[in-house]
């Protein structure tokens, strides 16, 4: 093996919110990659549109700065539990990580998950404990907590001896002391020169070894891969060959090739061992396969994630208001949409159903779902989704179903609420204290998945609002038999129409309603929420008898109130087994399963 010392190859890694992408703002500014008048917007990773609203980072992307003559190659990574695959997928990619961790909070659910990845894959690591400029800032408790997670992951002790710098991104400043901060990033690079630079295979040039970690796609270039030679030298135009173990070897031509070059890409002849590159050319691949030399061909190993825990299905829409909105609409479609994710999202599945216009999609949590089947009513999709359920396992005879690892923190008068509340979801609680704001607490819990279905807005509306939760999955332990559900039924359209503001006033007595006057619904569209238990059906589309002609031409619209927000995230956890969601492009509706009603007659 021998080293490249002029390339740094790192992952940024961390809990969701504790600041990864906005630390790779402040190191692509301190290597003066934008003009000094140049306007840059905040997060400028984040360049996905559901990540910019979402506030979040969803899909791990690459980045290339130079310092002082050594080429840093950054990949930033998710922090939400439901995309650790995209984070399992890079780690291949790098030779060490920044960790980084909120100055108050300190490690965090997902911060256990992604740092155990790391760790298993023998990383050096850097802490960076970030946000140091918060007055509640806890430096030294932070470090200690996340000294005592690498023990409890089983780190060597060469992990253990890990580099600590302490930053805020938000300034653009970092120190190798809390109180002896520099006014720049030059600390925080120092550091990253001292995590391993690649160790290449010293054999022939012609050995290529590269395993394809990412797909991304260009609309002139068409389907191109990502991943670091490992071996050999690749080059514009060669011949190569794309294989798994145990398969036979494809051949294709490498049209074009690409290094990373600040927020871009620049094209290059050839590029050695020790490189993260891109090519184009090739479409027969996917992520986990091989680019090896087809005379000499040595397949490595495919990446390998953890298995999804939530399912759910995909079905053409056949409401009445179906096709009035969308253009993608038929099975065939949707089926080539899903073949489509199945190539770069990896801890994604899909599998058919016993009807011929519905599948099975299975992820990583309800979010890594949500976002897909947002991505495609933005596509001009249309859509029936059915109520996510948990993904069940038989092991050793025994029937296992997924638990979360729940930390809450909240308020000290609402933390009955929460406890209640995750005890109703079968929770089992780990530990409780009291949080570093003033009059909060925080309680920590392992939960099913299933419990965790609906919690988010339950534990919202019970709380008003002041509870932070986050969780991670944790393991797969014994079915813990029935967990009670929504304890509410659906107000359900009485007939198709459009609604009025006669008949909305009449139908909020029964509940609270998801529709405004002037919507149009439709036979057994949910319209809102009991305030029983069981469904109600109400004519929201009724018309006031007509007495005189200035009632006729203008209905009064005083004392209408608010519609609840009807969000994907809310509808797909709001539905029970004997629902659907129907999403097209402009519009988020829910149903009643057709059916329904005769099951219902039958019991």
């Amino acid at each position: 093996m021998v080293a490249r010392p002029d390339i740094r190859n790192i992952a940024i890694i961390a809990h969701v919110d504790h600041g990864k992408t906005t630390l790779v703002d402040a190191m692509l500014k301190q290597a003066q990659v934008f003009r000094e008048n140049e306007k840059v917007q905040e997060r400028i990773m984040d360049s996905n549109d559901q990540e910019r609203e979402r506030g979040i980072t969803i899909l791990a992307k690459n980045a290339a700065i130079n310092y002082n003559g050594v080429k840093i190659n950054i990949v930033d990574t998710p922090g939400h539990a439901d995309f650790g695959g995209e984070v399992e997928r890079v780690l291949g990619m790098v030779d060490g990580v920044l960790l980084v961790v909120d100055s108050v909070e300190g490690p965090k659910p997902q911060t256990r998950f992604v740092l155990k990845k790391a760790l298993e894959m023998g990383h050096r690591v850097v802490v960076v404990v970030n946000k140091i400029d918060r007055p509640s800032a806890r430096p030294d408790y932070v470090v200690d907590k996340t000294f005592d997670l690498f023990c409890d992951l089983n780190s060597s002790d060469e992990q253990l001896d890990f580099q600590i710098v302490y930053a805020s991104a938000l300034q653009g400043i970092s120190g190798h002391e809390p109180d002896e901060m520099a006014s720049d990033m030059v600390p925080l690079f120092d550091t990253i020169m001292k995590l391993p630079c690649p160790q290449v295979r010293a054999e022939g040039e012609d050995l290529i070894q590269m395993m394809v970690a990412n797909i991304d796609y260009d609309s002139f270039k068409g389907k191109m891969g990502i991943g670091r030679i490992l071996s050999g030298k690749m080059k514009k135009g060669q011949t190569v060959g794309i294989a798994k173990p145990d398969e036979p070897v494809r051949t294709g031509k490498l049209a074009e090739l690409f290094c990373f070059d600040n927020l871009g890409r620049t094209p290059v002849e050839e590029a050695s061992a020790g490189d993260i590159v891109m090519f184009s050319g090739i479409t027969d691949f996917t992520i986990g396969d091989t680019i090896v030399d087809p005379r000499n061909p040595r397949p490595l190993t495919p990446i390998t994630v953890e298995e999804p825990t939530v399912k759910m299905t995909f079905g053409v829409n056949k409401s009445p208001l179906a096709g009035q909105e969308g253009t993608l609409l038929t099975t065939r479609v949707i089926k080539d949409r899903l073949a489509k994710e199945l190539e770069k999202n990896v801890a994604l599945r899909v599998e058919d159903t016993d009807s011929a216009d519905t599948y099975m999609v299975a992820g990583r949590g309800q979010m890594h779902l949500t976002v897909l089947i947002e991505n495609m009513r933005r596509e001009g999709f249309e859509l029936w989704i059915g109520p996510p359920r948990v993904i069940e396992k038989v092991i050793d005879g025994v029937k296992c179903e997924p638990y979360e690892s729940v930390e809450v923190t909240v308020p000290d008068e609402y933390m009955g609420g929460v406890v209640d509340l995750l005890a109703k979801r079968k929770g089992e609680m780990l530990s409780m204290g009291t949080a570093l704001e003033e009059g909060a607490g925080y309680v920590e819990y392992l939960v099913p998945t299933r419990g965790m279905i609906g919690l988010r807005n339950a534990m919202l509306t019970a709380t008003r609002g002041m509870a932070v939760m986050e969780s991670s999955f944790h393991s797969y332990r014994p079915n813990c038999g029935e967990i009670s559900s929504r304890d509410k039924g659906s107000l359900l359209a009485f007939e198709t129409g459009d609604s009025t503001p006669f008949g909305i006033i009449g139908a909020q007595d029964r509940g609270q309603l998801f529709i405004e006057p002037k919507m149009k619904v439709y036979a057994d569209m949910i319209v809102g929420v009991h305030q029983r238990p069981g469904d109600l059906k109400v004519n929201v589309c009724k018309v006031k008898a007509l007495t005189n002609m200035r009632s006729a031409t203008k209905e009064k619209t005083d004392g209408i109130q608010t519609p609840l927000e009807l969000t994907l995230d809310a509808a797909v956890e709001y539905i029970a087994d004997d629902e659907l969601v129907e999403v097209t492009p402009q519009s988020i509706r829910m149903t009643k399963r057709p059916g329904w009603d005769k099951r219902k007659s039958s019991k």
